[in-house]
């Protein structure tokens, strides 16, 4: 693991880390809705690095340590709720195209051609509007449960929205508090993990930023972004999504759906899992991630022989 860095991407600035080798295939790792990088756990990406890939996570902006967009409010949480409800287009700080932007300008950044692109829930969303946008810098694509914003699917329960809903915590204690109700409610109910672990897990966000201006911006994004189906036709990259089937935040045909309308997409339905990235299966995750990279290395090899 590198220390983490600052790069310039167009006129904001975001901060990343790598794992593994220059040299190696790059996997660039977007994660959701107002969380940051560090939620890509450390052993997961040694992991994925150890398989012989180069592993770039980084905090979106307005998460994390990177840009924040400050001086511009977003809409209510209610508003925004009921704006997409209603199907009514806010005006919003920025599109979520622009996290997509952001990513590319990374790549960019960092002289990257192309590279295999993974998100997890917003993330997921931002990675299929790289491979959309940009099909030539994208050499595979993972979505994690996440959706195709498709606005005939099944949505989150009222006791769900209520609680994304909830008053942003004023300080370390009450953001403890209430975060562990969010997570003991969305998460893995197959995978639970200590109140110590998730605790510690919790903390360290916390006390590395906790910025809920810049969530309640990101949220905006999503909910001025509609339907990607249309987008999702047009991915050609070699394409998987995973989906825990017991998400009560992004139902699982979120994770259909986005399979349904990406030609040759490959879905993979977890039991037990829900709107997180659990300990115990991330070695499932490095291996239908590493497999799904290492395969269209293969593919792509093959064919330039076969050429």
């Amino acid at each position: 693991m590198k220390p983490e860095i600052r790069i310039n991407v167009g006129d904001i600035e975001l901060v990343a880390q790598e794992f593994g080798e220059a040299g190696h295939p790059a996997i660039v790792l977007i994660m959701g809705l107002g969380m940051q990088m560090i939620s890509w756990p450390d052993t997961f990406c040694r992991s994925l690095a150890e398989r012989g890939f180069r592993v770039i996570r980084f905090d979106n902006r307005d998460a994390g340590l990177s840009h924040k967009v400050e001086g511009v409010r977003a809409p209510g949480a209610i508003k925004m709720l009921l704006a997409s409800k209603l199907g009514i287009r806010l005006s919003v700080p920025y599109e979520l195209r622009a996290l997509a932007d952001d990513t590319v300008g990374l790549l960019d950044a960092l002289k990257l051609d192309a590279a295999h692109i993974v998100g997890a829930s917003m993330g997921g969303m931002v990675a299929q509007l790289v491979a959309a946008h940009y099909p030539g810098r994208v050499l595979t694509l993972t979505s994690i449960m996440s959706t195709s914003g498709n606005p005939k699917l099944p949505q989150p329960s009222a006791k769900v929205l209520l609680r994304l809903a909830a008053k942003a915590a004023t300080d370390e204690k009450s953001y403890l508090e209430s975060a562990l109700q969010t997570w003991r409610i969305i998460g893995s109910p197959a995978y639970q993990p200590s109140d110590e672990e998730l605790r510690k897990r919790l903390l360290a966000a916390y006390r590395r930023s906790y910025y809920p201006a810049g969530t309640a911006r990101q949220m905006a994004a999503i909910s001025a972004c509609g339907s990607r189906v249309e987008a999702l036709k047009t991915i050609r990259a070699p394409t998987l999504v995973i989906h825990g089937k017991d998400d009560v935040l992004v139902p699982v045909t979120g994770g259909i759906d986005t399979a349904k309308h990406i030609p040759g997409a490959r879905l993979e339905l977890i039991e037990g899992m829900g709107h997180d990235l659990p300990t115990a299966l991330l070695p499932t995750f490095v291996e239908l991630i590493g497999s799904h990279a290492l395969a269209s290395v293969r593919s792509e090899s093959a064919t330039h022989q076969s050429g």
